[in-house]
């Protein structure tokens, strides 16, 4: 092989043999792996991590905006400012008419309070429990978590706390349905089966009445199958007279007509009363006294006070007009005798005017006087 030979040999094998490349250097291929880090570090937090952060930031601004509108209206129910003095009907509440529909319309301020911060506690929860357990089940799928068995587990304890507390959560619902719907409140008088008396208070589970007695009751909402209401919205005083069987029906009628108009002109009393009484025939019939009945429309509440006055009225009435109550001829007519046998006479015998009018004996019931002329 000649030298030209051997010179074209080296020439092809420089050619074949890459040459190395001045910028390929150890640092540059660290550059090179920390961008490759760099970018899976990015992809992966642009992933599952930021949809979990969007799920907790967008849950708990729902939250906030639930809680401060479920704030906003239960406090506006406690509050009870009535639609004609909101908005642009501000200007009529303000005014005259206003300030007497509001006197026509009195709320009760304690039960109206306590009704509503009840129901903003229990929306509160409501919202948090939801809220919550949807932020929960979207955070866990997003970290790749099986919800299958899990969702399955909470319903078998869930079946299982409601088996065994039934009871409670009848009560609950049972409250919430009373708080919503107004039944009763604080300060009513109503009939709740097993007790009667004033409520005291009102919870999601039992209810607090105080009777007659002094009795604290605590009824459980969820035994509750009916309630009687006896100071909502209005009431009516309902009293019966029980007058002699020959006692002068039309008279009867005319003296509980002045009664009822006297108890209406009381400055106290007659506030209280909403519509004319009304005085009904002959309610019950039997061979010892005839019964007629007065009613009158009342404020809640005030039945009892104005049917006291209404009773008081109507006897003194009776009184006057010397017409016995039913079965109480006998000792009137005894009553009179012995009046007209104690009171004294002048020595001629002649009676003076007015010595025949007679004063009630106190100890004798139902007993009256004759009628003045």
């Amino acid at each position: 092989m000649t030298s030209a030979h051997l010179a074209a040999l080296q020439r092809s094998h420089l050619l074949a043999t890459p040459s190395a490349d001045p910028s390929a250097s150890p640092l540059s291929e660290a550059g090179d792996q920390i961008g490759e880090g760099l970018n899976d570090f990015a992809t992966w937090l642009l992933g599952a991590p930021l949809r979990i952060a969007i799920i907790l930031v967008v849950g708990a601004l729902t939250l906030m905006l639930l809680r401060r509108f479920i704030r906003s209206v239960t406090e506006h129910l406690a509050e009870g400012k009535p639609f004609y003095q909101r908005g642009v009907l501000r200007p009529l509440g303000e005014s005259e008419m206003g300030a007497v529909l509001a006197r026509a319309n009195p709320l009760a301020k304690a039960r109206r309070a306590q009704r509503s911060r009840t129901i903003g506690s229990v929306l509160h929860s409501a919202a948090t429990i939801v809220v919550g357990s949807l932020m929960l089940l979207l955070v866990l799928g997003q970290m790749g978590v099986n919800l299958g068995p899990f969702l399955a587990s909470i319903g078998v304890v869930g079946v299982a706390l409601g088996i065994g507390a039934q009871s409670v959560v009848k009560d609950f619902l049972a409250g919430i349905f009373i708080l919503l719907e107004d039944q009763y409140g604080v300060g009513d008088v109503v009939d709740l089966g097993p007790a009667t008396g004033t409520i005291e208070a009102v919870a999601l589970r039992v209810t607090k009445l105080r009777d007659a007695d002094g009795t604290l009751w605590y009824v459980p909402n969820g035994t509750l199958t009916r309630v009687g209401n006896h100071t909502q919205e209005w009431s009516r005083a309902v009293v019966e007279v029980k007058v002699d069987y020959f006692a002068d029906i039309d008279q009867v009628r005319a003296l509980l007509e002045e009664a009822a108009a006297k108890v209406a002109a009381d400055p106290v009393v007659g506030t209280y009363l909403r519509d004319q009484a009304v005085v009904t025939g002959l309610e019950d019939l039997s061979a010892e006294a005839v019964t007629l009945q007065v009613s009158v429309k009342t404020s809640p509440a005030m039945q009892w006070e104005v049917a006291r006055h209404l009773r008081r009225e109507v006897r003194q009435l009776l009184d006057d007009e010397g017409i016995p109550l039913g079965g109480q001829r006998d000792l009137l007519a005894r009553h009179q005798e012995e009046s007209a046998s104690m009171s004294p006479t002048p020595p001629d015998g002649h009676v003076p005017p007015g010595a025949s009018d007679q004063t009630p004996d106190a100890d004798l019931p139902g007993a009256t006087r004759p009628r003045r002329p």
